[in-house]
């Protein structure tokens, strides 16, 4: 199994990033920040560790915020690589030498957070320099939350930033249903404040920020599946190959609920007019093995199908009860009478995110959002 990410909060961490706010500021108790943010972190979860980091951080940083903004930014590492296709390098590698990067800077963006209210203006100055080393998405939030006028107008010019991490802050830190982040309910009834941000940067020259965009849409189809739907209508006309990509990625989970003007913003049917059936082997795994998902298509339209083939898995929940996961399979076409064998290998692996429970789990065979067949497999330890 991957390493827990509370586990990149520790007391290495934290020697390591005292070692450089006393660099920043000879002022800097770096022993007493080490001693506040270790006490009892072995039985700290993620959340809690970052928490505590932040207050370690509020007790021996200077009391002014502008100034402690100021330690924090001479003590940061330079900012992460990026490659060729614009994806940052060594955004989860080992401690950086000239200062701090990476998973110590949640917490940093908690302080932010916390006490950055009173001064906006300079808490985001200070988001700006930290999400070029990590992320600044989860510690902007409350800002959008509590005082929206001041940060659009930042984020429209941070759409057109340098920085392709400030401009992927512009639309990560603005989704309405961020992952593990405040979710902005505001944004969730009304997303069109965030829209000239996405429309500005979907064909940004990095894969980091396009695919930030793309889930971002994401987000909105889940409350608003016709304004994603008119989205992808509009912005597909004369969209190159990479705008297609971020597109397909931000309609998939409205091709996977069958939702029809997105299908037909594809130019794909609703369902499948054919056969089709669905086999899993081997009947049995134990976890950390795999199952082999043979699906067979026959076509009996009489025009040629565009097809979205995915499958749900049913995976049984501690209690017994089962919670479907769709997952990408393949896209094709079918003529008239034509048939199709399609095979993919599904892993059983547990990993960060998700704990695998014995038990009877399902496989439904989904063709443009409709479930067309099924089958099953027994999960053992």
């Amino acid at each position: 199994m991957a390493e827990p990410f509370k586990n990149f909060i520790n007391a290495g961490t934290a020697r390591h990033a005292a070692q450089h706010l006393r660099r920043a500021w000879r002022g800097f108790d770096a022993a007493r920040f080490e001693a506040l943010v270790c006490d009892g972190l072995d039985a700290l979860e993620f959340k809690a560790r970052a928490l505590r980091w932040a207050d370690a951080l509020r007790a021996t940083l200077p009391d002014d915020f502008d100034r402690a903004c100021g330690v924090i930014e001479t003590a940061l590492a330079p900012p992460l690589a990026l490659d060729a296709d614009g994806e940052p390098v060594g955004l989860q590698g080992a401690l950086h030498p000239q200062g701090i990067a990476g998973w110590a800077l949640w917490g940093t963006g908690e302080w932010v957070a916390r006490h950055g209210q009173p001064a906006p203006q300079r808490a985001l100055a200070c988001l700006h320099a930290i999400t070029q080393r990590f992320t600044g998405e989860f510690a902007i939030r409350p800002f959008i939350a509590q005082q929206p006028d001041v940060v659009w107008p930042v984020l429209q010019r941070w759409a057109q930033d340098p920085s392709a991490h400030v401009r992927r802050l512009a639309s990560e830190g603005s989704r309405p249903r961020l992952p593990w982040g405040l979710r902005l309910q505001s944004l969730v009834v009304d997303p069109t404040p965030t829209l000239p941000l996405l429309r500005v940067l979907q064909d940004d020259p990095s894969a980091y920020v396009r695919r930030s965009v793309a889930n971002h849409l994401n987000d909105i189809a889940k409350d608003h599946p016709t304004l994603v739907a008119g989205w992808v209508r509009e912005h597909r006309v004369g969209a190159n190959a990479q705008r297609e990509a971020l597109l397909r990625h931000a309609s998939r989970s409205l091709i996977k609920a069958g939702h029809g003007d997105t299908l037909a913003a594809w130019g794909l049917s609703r369902g499948f007019a054919g056969e089709a059936t669905v086999t899993v082997a081997p009947a049995r795994v134990a976890v950390g093995g795999a199952v082999v998902i043979e699906a067979v298509l026959h076509a009996r339209a009489r025009h040629k199908q565009s097809l979205v083939v995915d499958y749900a898995l049913h995976h049984v929940k501690a209690n017994g009860s089962t919670s479907p996961k769709v997952f990408k399979g393949w896209k094709l076409e079918l003529a008239q009478g034509e048939g199709r064998t399609l095979r993919k290998t599904h892993s059983l692996r547990e990993v960060t995110t998700r704990r695998l429970y014995p038990g009877r789990h399902r496989v439904e065979l989904l063709v443009n959002g409709v479930a067309v067949a099924e089958a099953a497999f027994d999960l053992v330890t």
